[in-house]
């Protein structure tokens, strides 16, 4: 199989003069990027059950997709959704190329609390191979190509090394966009200065309350006076993330979850797109070719922050298309 050396399409992308640095290309594409391509995308709402006795909520965009076109499935990262900028830019790019297109959503994070005491993780490559056969089973005749951002994508390249040859029979290709191959670093990232103060408290806003939730549901699940106390994902995973999912503590997790230990092991074309000033993923722990193996392509940009990506189309129109556009082409090559 043919392999890349370092980027090829993002290697030309630069952002906006006026976003210096990872956290402002982070921030201002989460929070303020305009739209300014296509119409906002329709979603019909699936539920499915699970074979734990839980559910999942998947998204499918009702634009038009001819008979036998791809699907592109999207596994959002932590606290995503089918709303996030990210998935709303991809959904955009689906339909301008005919593709049919699906936001499947980890537990807990459609709106709706789950049913069962898990919730979803960085390394849930179970879950993956669950929804990704029923994905092929309930639409014959489209190939199947998958993108995974921030924890999403970690969780994808997981499945995609643990399954090995195996995948080949359920996918034709993968991408894994600003994910955290190496948890520990990404981790330890995010709890640290600015990142601490923003990212963390971020996320823990609405991890906590709906972990509070849960335990409303299964009494004794966890010390709910230690949760409250709990600053840093780092603590956060080691009483709630980690026990809950069979994993000894936050150390073993992080470990055990990583995809970068597995993408040797991978069979089928895969991408990994990270910014080397992604706030919270460490430039020095991204994978190199060594650790890519044979199937796996590595890009690495100098800018673009953390699934931020931020572009401008004249006159001085800003948005997020350039990283779906670039991605979902090199998927589409790769079917």
């Amino acid at each position: 199989m043919k392999r890349e050396p370092l980027p090829t399409a993002m290697d030309g992308y630069r952002a906006p003069w006026w976003l210096p640095g990872g956290n402002a290309q982070t921030l201002w594409a989460a929070l303020y990027a305009q739209r300014h391509f296509g119409p906002a995308p329709r979603w019909q709402r699936t539920r499915w059950d699970t074979p734990d006795g839980d559910f999942i909520d998947v998204d499918l965009s009702t634009h038009t997709a001819p008979p036998g076109a791809p699907l592109l499935v999207l596994f959002h990262g932590l606290e995503g959704s089918s709303a996030s900028q990210y998935a709303v830019a991809f959904a955009d790019f689906a339909a301008s190329e005919g593709l049919a297109f699906a936001v499947p959503h980890f537990r807990g994070c459609s709106g709706e609390i789950n049913r069962a005491p898990r919730a979803y993780h960085s390394g849930d490559f179970e879950e993956i191979d669950w929804i990704l056969k029923r994905l092929a089973a309930d639409h014959p005749g489209r190939p199947l190509l998958a993108v995974g951002v921030s924890l999403g994508g970690n969780a994808l390249l997981r499945w995609a090394g643990e399954m090995g040859e195996g995948a080949a029979h359920t996918v034709r290709a993968v991408a894994a966009v600003c994910s955290p191959l190496d948890l520990a670093a990404g981790g330890h990232a995010i709890g640290r200065g600015f990142n601490r103060l923003v990212y963390t408290r971020m996320f823990l806003s609405s991890m906590v309350p709906k972990a509070l939730r849960k335990l409303e549901q299964y009494p004794g699940l966890f010390d709910r006076e230690a949760l409250l106390a709990a600053r840093d994902l780092y603590s956060f995973d080691n009483l709630f993330t980690a026990p809950l999912h069979g994993f000894r503590d936050t150390e073993d997790y992080w470990a055990r979850a990583s995809a970068k230990p597995v993408l040797a092991q991978i069979r089928v074309p895969a991408l990994a797109l990270n910014a080397r000033n992604d706030p919270f993923v460490p430039a020095a722990s991204l994978p190199t070719l060594r650790d890519a193996g044979p199937c796996v392509t590595l890009w690495q940009t100098a800018q673009g922050g953390h699934v931020g990506f931020p572009a401008l189309r004249p006159p001085l129109r800003s948005h997020v298309r350039a990283m779906p556009d670039a991605v979902g082409r090199w998927l589409l090559a790769n079917i």
